[in-house]
């Protein structure tokens, strides 16, 4: 755990739909994942729920996120739509709820979705609010919105190919923690040299030295799975060590492969 409770090893259900979606929530919870990530434009809110619903584990036991999409930002939707998102989830308030991206074209104004993120939080929907694929621009304005120490993380894509360092270290300087999604680069890891030769001296995978980077760094991770052995696999990498020259060497990776970038992206910095 962080020292702001948000679990540093999660589990991403992006892609996943339909029964799926619910086996692959149950078996990581199975495996000791107690960190489930999802969204409402994942359209599997309804699966995870129910699966963790199925679970013989107490509710305040798994830290459970879901995220606004930019349909639902005007105010008149926005509440609306995250009442919608836990009956999908079969829960009374998730522990983090995030803006899932900033609204494309700045269509509607970052105060007014934020103001309702907030609102959300004093009504106890959300325990923590959140962003994600902010700029350091956006979480500029998000701080002078909403205050210091109001946002617990922003959620963007980090991984050993895309380190993502500048934004990173922005964020950490906020006080705002990383969470990382794509953390194995849609299975690129699995290819690259320094990884590889990690792995084979550490008697682990390229998958599970990625993640131990991240954990090293301090930053969360969420890989996705369906692959029960792999989902173990992704959550004990939290207890490999690096040493300071390992993580140099990953620091060093050359590639900067950024894999979402999707047309409604901001400017990325």
């Amino acid at each position: 755990m962080t020292n702001l409770s948000l679990p540093s090893s999660g589990f991403g259900t992006f892609r996943l739909k339909g029964d799926q979606a619910y086996k692959a929530t149950q078996d990581a919870l199975d495996v000791g994942f107690r960190h489930i990530d999802t969204a409402q434009i994942y359209e599997n809110e309804d699966k995870v729920g129910q699966a963790i619903q199925d679970s013989d584990i107490p509710r305040d036991e798994i830290f459970l996120t879901t995220k606004v999409w930019f349909d639902n930002f005007k105010k008149e939707k926005f509440i609306d739509s995250v009442q919608d998102s836990l009956d999908h989830l079969k829960v009374s308030s998730v522990d983090l709820l995030l803006i899932h991206w900033p609204s494309p074209e700045n269509e509607v104004p970052m105060t007014e979705y934020l103001e309702q993120l907030a609102r959300c939080k004093q009504e106890g929907f959300t325990k923590n609010i959140g962003v994600s694929n902010f700029t350091k621009g956006h979480i500029d304005k998000a701080i002078e919105i909403l205050g210091e120490r109001q946002i617990l993380t922003n959620q963007i894509e980090v991984h050993p190919l895309f380190n993502n360092h500048e934004l990173v270290q922005y964020c950490q300087k906020q006080n705002i923690l990383i969470t990382a999604y794509m953390p194995l680069a849609v299975g690129k890891v699995m290819e690259n040299k320094v990884l590889k030769e990690l792995a084979e001296q550490k008697n682990t995978s390229p998958a599970s030295i990625a993640l131990a980077w991240l954990n090293m760094k301090l930053m969360i991770s969420i890989p996705s799975s369906t692959n029960k052995a792999h989902m173990a696999d992704n959550l004990a990498a939290k207890n490999i060590v690096l040493t300071d020259a390992e993580i140099a060497r990953i620091d060093n990776i050359d590639h900067q492969d950024r894999i979402v970038d999707p047309d409604f992206a901001p400017k990325w910095d």
